[in-house]
């Protein structure tokens, strides 16, 4: 998995590529928690455009990703989900929480 992230304007967009499973869950959490710290941003976008593959374990992720958001007074959103990461999106339903943007 890899991670890396742009900041403008009090958004940070966080690039997720490769496969969040499980294992993979762990590293990404503490890596978007330290952006997060370092650039205490308003926004925060999570683009999973490059993503081949994720199981609930990435559920985890937008959700703490969210609530971590929530805590600085910002909000967080999803951008360009790949299809399959579309399917675990929408089987979990991570929609009612987190919004989806796709472009």
């Amino acid at each position: 998995m890899n991670i890396s992230a742009a900041y403008n304007a009090g958004r940070l967009t966080v690039f997720l590529a490769g496969e969040l499973d499980q294992h993979e869950a762990r590293h990404a959490m503490r890596a978007i928690d330290e952006l997060l710290d370092e650039y205490m941003p308003r926004d925060c976008a999570m683009d999973m455009s490059a993503l081949s593959f994720m199981d609930s374990s990435g559920i985890a992720v937008i959700i703490r990703t969210s609530r971590r958001m929530k805590e600085l007074g910002g909000r967080a959103w999803i951008e360009n989900p790949s299809k399959q990461t579309q399917r675990v999106l929408d089987a979990s339903g991570i929609d009612r929480l987190v919004p989806v943007a796709v472009r």
